[in-house]
């Protein structure tokens, strides 16, 4: 297949960052903002996205459809782009790129198929790849190897299996590390603040774990405006492991840590509007200081 348009939903900070690589390396890029929000459309706006209004107009446009979005809209915005083919008879391939359960993604991918679309399964890890970042795109399933035209210097493509659910499982396994980490420490941090010991404890920590403190408190400032989209893949990581035999508590409760991060002051803020003189140390304050419920 050869790929020339292909539809971003949604132009949030991820998907605005992966729709301007792909415009730079000379495909043209679209979006439906259609009930989409005022952030999703200036975002879309800054970008030089095409918006098609609708996802109907998204599906007959495009060869590729990425889906990178909230983790908890990805099943319910596979149902809609499945009524949209079953509309129009089109046939793009449908790569759904959010932090989901293996589980989840063969749900994606029966409605995909159900509707005679064809689907793949994708799981990103990385930052938005602005600047000099750099991200990777895992990507599975039947269509996969269709997808590696897409790889540019800073959005590499990596083709794992030919089976539905793989990238989203190095997904989740990956996100578990690396955000499970941010949650405990984070809930250590402002555990240790409430309890009046948050000065010893940081002596001890840069004494005996120096690597681990420095990073954790280096990556606390841009968290909190994630926080929201954070707590459902908490319960895709709980849901994925449970299915494999483990105990889903551990994410449930990482889940309850960033709900609490969502609701405060600094959780409203969005990526764009952050305060970007807070440290790390600002984050566990305010987060210590705001109301115990």
């Amino acid at each position: 297949m050869k790929i020339t348009n292909i539809g971003v939903m949604s132009p949030g900070d991820m998907g605005q960052a992966v729709a301007q690589q792909l415009k730079q390396h000379g495909y043209h890029v679209y979006t439906a903002l259609d009930r989409r929000s005022d952030r999703s459309k200036t975002l879309a706006r800054e970008a030089g996205l095409t918006d098609v209004g609708s996802l109907g107009r998204l599906t007959e446009q495009c060869d590729v459809i990425l889906s990178i979005m909230n983790p908890a809209a990805a099943l319910e915005f596979s149902g809609e782009v499945a009524q949209a083919l079953r509309a129009n008879q089109r046939r793009p391939l449908f790569v759904d790129c959010n932090a989901i359960a293996p589980v989840t993604m063969q749900a994606v991918n029966a409605n995909i198929v159900a509707a005679g679309g064809r689907c793949a399964d994708g799981g990103i890890i990385g930052p938005p790849p602005r600047g000099t970042a750099k991200m990777r795109l895992y990507v599975s399933g039947p269509e996969a190897r269709e997808l590696e035209p897409l790889s540019t210097p800073q959005v590499r493509v990596k083709v794992l299996s030919e089976r539905i659910g793989d990238a989203s499982a190095i997904k989740i396994c990956y996100g578990a590390m690396n955000k499970g980490v941010i949650a405990l420490a984070l809930e250590v941090l402002v555990a240790a603040r409430r309890l009046g010991v948050d000065a010893a404890f940081e002596t001890q920590l840069l004494e005996t774990q120096r690597d681990v403190y420095e990073r954790v408190i280096g990556g606390l400032p841009v968290m909190p405006p994630k926080a929201y989209r954070w707590v459902p893949e908490m319960l895709e990581i709980a849901r994925t492991f449970e299915s494999v035999g483990m105990t889903p508590r551990v994410f449930q409760g990482a889940a309850d840590l960033y709900e609490f991060v969502a609701a405060t002051a600094l959780g409203k803020e969005t990526p764009e509007s952050r305060d970007r003189s807070r440290g790390g140390k600002d984050v566990v304050r305010m987060l210590a200081d705001a109301p115990v419920k």
